[in-house]
């Protein structure tokens, strides 16, 4: 049969194997216990982790950042975190500053998330989303993998 190619259909979405990580399944357990823990909705970590780490609980960042979550050194060790690329460590640390930065900006996850990436101290400089490309980028990443994960669940 040939593809109707005058059909106005939307393209069905990519399935989870598509777009999944090789891995990143083995974390989900980890992940929900974050979650639950911190009250934080599991499909937005998932998300957060997918655009910072990719799943690699090895990687680093030019700028220092580790594990799963990227953190970074200092924030690391004020959250207690003694190995920042043993996964459990990384993700309840790194699901416990999002909850403070959520807390920070008033529940408002736009922020929370710029805060994440850029720093608090750019997000209140500007009083919003501070204009950075890198930062921009990063927050439609993350709401674009926020809804696939939650539409999958």
């Amino acid at each position: 049969m040939v593809p109707d190619t005058n059909s106005s259909e939307k393209k069905e979405s990519p399935s989870f194997s598509d777009l999944s990580v090789k891995g990143e399944r083995s974390f989900f357990p980890i992940i929900q216990r974050a979650s639950l823990r911190y009250n934080i909705d599991p499909a937005l970590v998932k998300a957060i982790i997918r655009v910072e780490s990719e799943y690699n609980p090895k990687a680093v960042s030019v700028k220092g950042a580790k594990g799963l979550m990227q953190l970074m050194p200092v924030t690391a060790k004020y959250l207690g975190v003694d190995d920042a690329f043993n996964p459990e460590q990384n993700i309840h640390a790194g699901v416990r500053h999002f909850k403070f930065l959520l807390k920070q900006f008033d529940g408002d996850v736009k922020l929370a998330l710029a805060a994440y990436n850029a720093g608090s101290r750019h997000v209140k400089r500007y009083n919003d989303i501070p204009p950075f490309k890198e930062t921009k980028r990063y927050l439609k990443k993350v709401f674009r993998y926020y809804e696939f994960y939650k539409e999958r669940g």
